[in-house]
């Protein structure tokens, strides 16, 4: 399975049944996928919780002010069985800069935005919007 992808669909559904948090297993690179989706406004709040060999995150989602979520929904570019890389010159903005796109380059975890800002390419792991 795609860990990403788990805790991507795991934030979706409890969107979809109006939870305020969801509880996903921690490792480095779900906690700096939570960092950019709380910087974005799609999470109000990431954090680490639990004991050393039993963390995990509870992610708290974001909801406008009539209750609907900042997230709607998710696309997994990247997976497992197919990788996708781009070019910093076919970077193109999500549902026309209404989304982001999360992209895994050299110098870490960037947004799609961050990523043409600073000219590097990547792979694609997912857009959200």
């Amino acid at each position: 399975m795609d860990p990403i992808a788990d805790m991507l669909i795991r934030i979706k559904n409890a969107t979809l049944v109006k939870k305020e948090s969801v509880s996903v297993p921690y490792s480095k690179f779900k906690a700096e996928v939570a960092s950019i989706l709380k910087e974005k406004g799609y999470l109000s709040s990431a954090e680490s919780k639990g004991r050393k060999n039993r963390k995990f995150l509870e992610l708290e989602i974001a909801y406008d002010m009539d209750g609907e979520a900042r997230f709607h929904d998710v696309k997994k570019i990247s997976k497992p069985s197919r990788r996708v890389y781009k070019k910093v010159s076919e970077l193109r903005p999500v549902r026309r800069g209404y989304g982001l796109a999360i992209i895994s380059t050299s110098k870490g975890l960037r947004t799609d935005e961050a990523a043409r800002r600073e000219k590097i390419g990547g792979e694609i792991l997912c857009e959200i919007w």
